[in-house]
C-alpha cells in the first residue's frame, strides 16, 4: 500500500482526539473500518503508531515522527489546493460572483442590485450558519465573498487570512408578539425581560456569550435559549412561547413587533469578507459599494429606525474608509 495524504489525516485525527473511536466519529467512519485502516498504515510504515489502552491512544516514537511530518505536509498541500483554486477562477472572476451568507439581512438585495447592474454576470449564493465554514470556502477559492455578522467589537477568525470590511453597525433589537405587555413601548430595558424564554437562530460565533454578558451586566442570568431557524423563531414568538433577539432591519411580520433595547447593550456588525490574493479582491470595492446600497434599501420599511439612526451617527452604514473601523482590515 502506498501512503497517501488521507492516511496522514487519519493519524492526525487519532492523535488529536486521543481515541480511535472519537477519530472515527470525527471522520465520519465506522470504528472497525478506521481500525483496519490504521493497521494497514502501520504495516506500511513498519511499526505501531499508537499505544492503545483503556485511557485512549498515545503516539509511539514512530507515531510522533509521522505526526511531525504530517503537520507540515497537510497544511502545505491545503495551501497549494487553495492557491490553485483561486488561480483557476481568475479568468472569469469579473463575470461571476459567489456569495456565502450567515443569516444576512441584505444578501437578497445585494444579489438583486448586482444582477440589475451586471445582467451577464453569473451570481450564486450559499447559506450557512457557520462563519468559519464560509471563511474556509472563501479561502479555498470556492466562494468569492462572505457576508456575515459579528457582535460587539469581535472579528472573524484570523485563521483563514481574509480581509473584512464593515458594511453597517446596528443595535440588536428584541422581537415580541404584538400582544406582549411591553409591545407598546418605544424601547425595552433588558432587565425587564429577565423572566422571558429566549429563542435565537444558531451560529458558531460569540453572540451567545455576548448576550449572557449583557444580561449579567443588567443583573440577571437568562433562561436557556432555544435554537431554531428564523421561521421557527418567528413561530415561537408569535405563539407567545418566547421572545427573540433580532437585527434592526428585520422584515416586518404581521402580529410581531421589534423594539430597541434601552442603552443598546448589544451591537451587530455586518461584514463583507474576501481573500486579498483572490481575483475577487479586484472587485471588492464595487461589491462593497453595492452592499452599502443594499443596506440602505433595507431601511425603507423601517422609518422609525431610520429616524433613530439620524440621531445616532455611530450606527448604520459605514462608508468606505470612515470611522474607527474604516478601510480594509485583515482579520
Amino acid at each position: 500500500m502506498n501512503l497517501e495524504l488521507r492516511h496522514l489525516r487519519v493519524v492526525c485525527a487519532i492523535a488529536e482526539t486521543g481515541s480511535v473511536t472519537k477519530a472515527a466519529s470525527t471522520l465520519g467512519l465506522a470504528q472497525p473500518a478506521l481500525t483496519a485502516q490504521l493497521q494497514r498504515i502501520e504495516r506500511t510504515l513498519g511499526g505501531p503508531l499508537f499505544e492503545r489502552d483503556r485511557r485512549g491512544a498515545r503516539p509511539t516514537a514512530l507515531g510522533e515522527l509521522v505526526l511531525a511530518r504530517a503537520r507540515v505536509l497537510l497544511p502545505a498541500m491545503k495551501g497549494l489546493q487553495d492557491e490553485a483554486a483561486r488561480l483557476a477562477g481568475a479568468d472569469d472572476a469579473l463575470g461571476r460572483y459567489r456569495f456565502g451568507g450567515v443569516n444576512s439581512p441584505i444578501l437578497g438585495r445585494l444579489v438583486h442590485r448586482l444582477a440589475a447592474e451586471q445582467p451577464q454576470a453569473q451570481i450564486t449564493t450559499y447559506a450557512s450558519w457557520s462563519v468559519d465554514e464560509l471563511s474556509q470556502l472563501v479561502a479555498g477559492g470556492r466562494l468569492d465573498f462572505a457576508l456575515t455578522g459579528v457582535c460587539g467589537d469581535s472579528s472573524p477568525s484570523a485563521e483563514f487570512g481574509l480581509s473584512w470590511r464593515e458594511v453597517a453597525v446596528d443595535p440588536v433589537l428584541v422581537l415580541l408578539p404584538q400582544t406582549h405587555p411591553m409591545a407598546d413601548r418605544d424601547e425595552v430595558r433588558l432587565v425587564d425581560l429577565r423572566r422571558e424564554q429566549w429563542v435565537a437562530a444558531p451560529g458558531d460565533g460569540c453572540f451567545g456569550d455576548c448576550f449572557a454578558a449583557a444580561c449579567a451586566r443588567a443583573g440577571f442570568t437568562p433562561r436557556k435559549v432555544y435554537e431554531t431557524d428564523v421561521r421557527g423563531c418567528m413561530d415561537l414568538v408569535d405563539a407567545g412561547a418566547a421572545v427573540a433577539l433580532c437585527q434592526a432591519t428585520f422584515r416586518p411580520v404581521s402580529g410581531l413587533v421589534t423594539r430597541r433595547l434601552a442603552g443598546t447593550p448589544l451591537r451587530w456588525r455586518l461584514l463583507l469578507g474576501w481573500h486579498p490574493d483572490a481575483p475577487a479582491a479586484r472587485v471588492a470595492e464595487t461589491v462593497l459599494e453595492t452592499a452599502l446600497a443594499a443596506y440602505t434599501d433595507s431601511l425603507a420599511p423601517h422609518p422609525d429606525y431610520l429616524a433613530w439612526l439620524l440621531r445616532h451617527p455611530g450606527f448604520g452604514a459605514q462608508p468606505w474608509g470612515s470611522g474607527p473601523g474604516g478601510g480594509v482590515r485583515t482579520a
